[in-house]
């Protein structure tokens, strides 16, 4: 694909259409890091050829597209290969972008099987913004699934935390949780493309979220995300939401309140707070900070 730049923007065929896409990223520490995100608001959302064309265009783990449909807006996720039915950061994406064209607020949206809502809010740095996921639950993860997941990434039972036991967690859609009882062990996280990207569609995952538990409320995260066309994720809303919710459900001590260090053995840091009721099954909240980066116009 070839491109013309134009003071910031670029202008290239997509679909025989012209589409505006907005870039910021999610979950930053400061004005530092953080997930890309590409964000369409439009008057009406591109066929569904053209979203994906898009998002393949701009090459971010998800872009979210986003029309408003009376009080709400309808919106669709897709990563560089196919549709996502969530994502938390670009989720939080499009609350910062919300905010900046309409002002702070919170915004009610309509997803493929959920109805959800995002806050987005201005500061002097960029903006801060907040997304209530879908509902959530959990199941014991099998032990064929787990042995094939260890598999993958080279690790062995001896490297899990027997504290929390590799589970499935939903929240939006569904992440096989696998908790390491050693730091080291979660930086040396190394797999197939391939291979995950088969293992994520035959089980029917969006990620597996391999985390490490610095105390009971402060944890590291590393999210393959293979089934999208993408090796690591830097910040996954999603799947913070869904392990909150599975923490509420093992009655883990978290106290309310836990935070995610995501994407540091990538060079990208990245912070997610969730916030936990003891309601089960009740709906996350997940919060960050998101800066807008150079804005493009695809055509």
């Amino acid at each position: 694909m070839t491109a013309q730049a134009t003071d910031d923007r670029t202008t290239a065929p997509v679909g025989g259409m012209e589409v505006d896409v907005q870039r910021y990223a999610a979950f930053a520490v400061g004005n530092q890091g953080g997930n890309p995100a590409g964000v369409v608001i439009g008057a009406a959302l591109p066929t569904v050829e053209s979203m994906q064309a898009v998002a393949a265009d701009v090459g971010y783990s998800e872009t979210v597209f986003a029309a408003r449909q009376g009080s709400e807006f309808r919106v669709r996720y897709y990563s560089p290969e196919a549709e996502v039915q969530f994502c938390g950061h670009a989720t939080l994406a499009l609350g910062a972008a919300l905010a900046d064209r309409y002002g702070d607020g919170i915004f009610q949206l309509a997803l493929n099987s959920a109805q959800i809502t995002v806050e987005g809010r201005r500061t002097a740095d960029g903006a801060w913004a907040a997304l209530q996921s879908p509902p959530t639950s959990s199941r014991a993860a099998s032990s064929a699934m787990v042995t094939t997941a260890l598999d993958l990434f080279s690790y062995a039972q001896d490297d899990l935390d027997p504290r929390l036991s590799p589970a499935v967690a939903h929240a939006g859609l569904d992440h096989l949780v696998i908790a390491l009882k050693d730091r080291t062990a979660l930086s040396a996280m190394h797999y197939d493309l391939g291979a995950g990207r088969e293992f994520m569609r035959r089980e029917g995952i969006g990620t597996v979220s391999l985390i490490y538990a610095e105390t009971a409320t402060v944890f590291h995260a590393r999210n393959p995300f293979a089934i999208g066309g993408v090796y690591e994720d830097p910040a996954t809303g999603a799947a913070a939401a869904a392990l909150a919710g599975l923490l509420r459900d093992v009655q883990w001590p978290h106290g309310g309140k836990i935070r995610i260090s995501q994407g540091e053995d990538m060079g990208q840091p990245c912070e997610l707070v969730a916030e936990i009721t003891d309601v089960a099954g009740e709906s996350i909240r997940v919060s960050g900070l998101a800066y807008p980066m150079t804005d493009q116009l695809l055509g």
